[in-house]
């Protein structure tokens, strides 16, 4: 039932969002050239490697690895406007059509932070990755990486249709806010670098 929802509403929302595709794209391509979309592996379910989608926001580097150090230094003027307002996340929706991901579930995140994971951190990859979820709907990146693991194991053990709509509806009154994209003291996110002892 889930993933014939997530089909339904991704296909939807492609076909009904798509003029705001193209202009986010061709407002990329004229004020940061190409490339337009930023493609990187992401582990998903079961810690499988996928092919995350995502307009670019910042400035494209050689090896095109994330690094928290000087994220904000390369994030763009529109990747500032595009991150603030999730505009940026919406090519992820050809994930979730694909299968690669849900609408609501823990959010993908580096393939480096698996080693770094403890055994219910992990289990975050026992269903597929969102491109919303509780802990984004809870604090987003405001809120520490062991509170968002925390609010991950919460929904990977309490998750129903009902919460999944919930959090959809309080996804869309906090993308209308545009607030808690970047974690305190940080442009963007903080890096994990493994729970504490």
């Amino acid at each position: 039932m889930k993933r014939a929802i997530d089909v339904l509403i991704s296909c939807t929302a492609l076909i009904v969002l798509s003029p705001i595709l193209i202009v986010v794209g061709v407002l990329t391509l004229a004020t940061s050239g190409r490339p337009v979309l930023f493609l990187q592996d992401r582990p998903g379910l079961g810690g499988r490697t996928f092919r995350l989608i995502k307009f670019r926001t910042m400035t494209p580097t050689a090896s095109n690895e994330v690094d928290t150090e000087t994220d904000g230094m390369r994030l763009t003027r529109l990747g500032r406007i595009l991150r603030a307002s999730s505009l940026d996340e919406l090519p992820e929706l050809w994930n979730v059509l694909r299968g690669d991901m849900s609408l609501v579930g823990p959010r993908p995140l580096l393939l480096e932070y698996l080693p770094l994971y403890t055994p219910e951190q992990a289990r975050r990859h026992d269903i597929r990755p969102g491109i919303t979820g509780w802990a984004q709907v809870n604090g987003r990146n405001a809120v520490d990486w062991e509170k968002r693991f925390e609010l991950d194991a919460w929904y990977v053990d309490n998750r129903t249709m009902l919460l999944d709509m919930l959090i959809l509806f309080k996804t869309i009154f906090q993308v209308i806010r545009i607030n808690q994209t970047r974690s305190p003291g940080h442009q963007t996110q903080e890096k994990f670098r493994g729970s504490k002892p």
